[in-house]
């Protein structure tokens, strides 16, 4: 990931509606959830949510697939993982041992199939 790409990446995470969006999406897995779900779990009105989750969409962190009268979003995992190795890629100068197992911070990916 270039630094444009992870700029834009978290400049989408940066508002608390879209980080409440992106985490819930991250949980529903790589089938997604229709909008007017997610902003019901989250208590947001449907129009604000699809205002945030465009943003997401726009930094590059979800995609959208039409489901009949639907829109599902999900996550882009393959950016998402592109994002934190962006972040950790020069650990502590060189020194991975201070960044310790970013993997053991993770523990709702149980397999590996879930984290894809």
């Amino acid at each position: 990931m270039d630094e444009d790409r992870a700029v834009a990446a978290l400049a989408a995470l940066a508002h608390a509606d879209r980080l409440a969006a992106f985490r819930a999406l991250v949980q529903a897995g790589p089938e997604g959830l229709p909008s007017g779900v997610i902003a019901e779990r989250l208590g947001a009105a449907p129009t604000r949510m699809s205002f945030h989750l465009a943003a997401l969409e726009r930094g590059g962190l979800i995609g959208s697939r039409r489901d009949g009268r639907r829109i599902l979003y999900a996550v882009r995992y393959d950016e998402m993982r592109g994002l934190l190795g962006f972040l950790t890629e020069d650990c502590c100068g060189g020194r991975p041992e201070l960044c310790g197992d970013l993997a053991a911070l993770v523990p709702a990916c149980g397999t590996e199939e879930t984290c894809r």
